[in-house]
């Protein structure tokens, strides 16, 4: 009997491993500097860090199409591009989750759903998802806001403090952060707690 329990709890373990994340061990926290990427965009285009010259920073947003807390938050990740793109902090999401797992995170449906919403960032696709173990993003969404003049992690974690409800918000931690960096002042609250959806893995 102790033999089966064994094996039993040896099988779960194998199991849940073959669905664990990616993150590196060395991924990004706050001060880190932040490696360029290319990624493919909805356009087809490839999109790096490199490519934008005349900003401020970035608000690197991990969403996705499928999961409930991303769709919650997408009128939201929206209206912080519109509102910061103009002053130099633009928003770049990318789609952490591996669409051989969820059909509907592949990139035609990123495209029709990109179509749908309006958005007016980048929505880019991690093919082989080698871009979120980096950052060490777990959830989707996930927020990164980092500076341009020295590629460095400002920001991790939620929007807000609702992650469903937007009528519920009543502290905006990702519109603070960008805020204070504007005003050439210290973020103060640099990490929250990101709530959301596990990344899916093959």
């Amino acid at each position: 009997m102790k033999i089966l329990k064994t094996t039993f709890v040896l099988v779960i373990i194998a199991f849940l491993s073959a669905f664990t994340l990616k993150v590196d061990k060395e991924s990004y926290k706050i001060g880190d500097k932040v490696e360029d990427f290319s990624l493919k965009n909805i356009d087809n285009k490839t999109v790096s860090l490199s490519d934008y010259k005349n900003v401020k920073g970035f608000v690197i947003i991990f969403t996705c199409n499928t999961c409930p807390y991303s769709v919650a938050n997408e009128d939201r990740i929206i209206a912080l591009d519109k509102k910061y793109k103009e002053k130099g902090f633009p928003v770049i999401a990318i789609n952490p989750n591996d669409p051989v797992a969820v059909p509907d995170d592949s990139f035609a449906k990123m495209k029709d759903r990109a179509n749908e919403k309006g958005f007016t960032f980048p929505y880019l696709l991690d093919v082989g998802q080698k871009v979120y173990p980096k950052f060490g993003a777990t959830k989707t969404p996930h927020v990164y806001i980092v500076t341009k003049n020295d590629m460095k992690v400002k920001y991790i974690g939620a929007i807000d403090n609702s992650s469903r409800n937007p009528d519920k918000v009543t502290e905006k931690y990702a519109e603070n952060a960008l805020d204070a960096l504007l005003k050439g002042e210290e973020v103060q609250k640099k990490e929250t707690r990101a709530i959301g959806c596990s990344i899916k893995v093959q």
